[in-house]
């Protein structure tokens, strides 16, 4: 029989995917922070990450050919360094899709509607002393604008359909086959919305690109919501426009330094917090387990990949 292929476990995965693993390969665990062992790091050939996976990691592992991502982002992962190198980086797109498209919509409703303010209310006993609480805001009928629409910014705008809201969008570039208005300038495209929804690809030019001016461009009455990467909005002026009444409300799954939340913003009613778990369900995370194993098995058999990420996958058909 032979030896097991040995790789390096950084990310966590649910009990079933990591079953597979242990079966399927010498699984050694570590935190993409971690200083190997020297003689694990010398046998190590692949890296299943979720989305983490640096460069002082990669330059520890003289053997390594693969990062396996079990997430869809991967700006976390050394892909420049991988590239020269010749490691192939795989990620997970598409299998999470329906899940961060129900939690932007989620977030959308429970913003509008005050329901996370609404749940304590009940819970404190206040339905019980105070009565009835303040109204809120509609959901349905609005206006939506969606920054960056891709494959979950198109799921996203087949649920607002259903909702009866209106459509637009911003993108690098036109989308070909949709029918919602196109806004190229960001400031505009929140302007013209009760809802602005960030699902933009979190690449280093889209820092802090939902700035001041574009949050207090949707107004007192207009909700923010960002299921993309933290640093894409600028929090500290959210905060700011929150505080001063010059937006509405705040719907956000993902933060600046995460798992830190400014303590503002857990102070406010008007904010639906939680804690970056856009594909955090069993079958989604099941599913992007097994894709990240899919790739695994593809390479160590000599078969092309399913889900390499272009750069790699540009950089090692260059040298080939």
């Amino acid at each position: 029989m032979s030896e097991k292929i040995e790789i390096l476990q950084v990310a966590s995965v649910v009990p079933g995917i990591e079953a597979k693993l242990n079966a399927a390969y010498r699984v050694h665990r570590a935190s993409p922070g971690d200083t190997i062992a020297p003689d694990v790091a010398g046998r190590v050939r692949a890296v299943v990450a979720g989305g983490g996976a640096p460069a002082g990691l990669l330059a520890q592992l003289p053997k390594l050919e693969i990062v396996a991502s079990a997430s869809v982002g991967y700006d976390g992962i050394d892909v420049a360094g991988a590239s020269a190198r010749g490691i192939a980086v795989t990620n997970t797109p598409n299998v999470l899709n329906a899940d961060v498209a129900d939690l932007a919509v989620a977030l959308m409703v429970m913003t509008a509607r005050r329901l996370a303010a609404a749940d304590k209310y009940v819970r404190d006993g206040k339905w019980l002393t105070a009565g009835h609480m303040p109204l809120a805001r509609k959901a349905s009928g609005k206006r939506l604008g969606i920054v960056g629409l891709g494959r979950i910014g198109k799921d996203i705008a087949r649920r607002a359909e259903a909702m009866d809201m209106t459509i637009s969008y911003t993108n690098r570039k036109p989308v070909e086959g949709v029918s919602y208005r196109f806004v190229p300038k960001l400031v505009e495209l929140a302007r013209d919305n009760d809802f602005l929804v960030v699902i933009a690809s979190a690449g280093p030019d889209a820092t802090k690109m939902i700035n001041r001016e574009v949050i207090e461009a949707l107004g007192p009455d207009g909700i923010l919501v960002n299921v993309s990467r933290g640093r894409v909005v600028d929090e500290a002026a959210l905060v700011d426009a929150l505080q001063a009444g010059k937006l509405g409300g705040a719907g956000l799954d993902v933060f600046e330094d995460e798992p830190k939340v400014p303590a503002a913003l857990l102070a406010m009613e008007n904010v639906v917090l939680t804690p970056h778990l856009g594909s955090s369900t069993l079958e989604t995370r099941t599913d992007m387990g097994q894709l990240a194993m899919d790739n695994l098995a593809a390479w160590f058999a000599g078969k092309p990949l399913i889900t390499e990420v272009p750069e790699t996958q540009a950089a090692r058909r260059v040298a080939t």
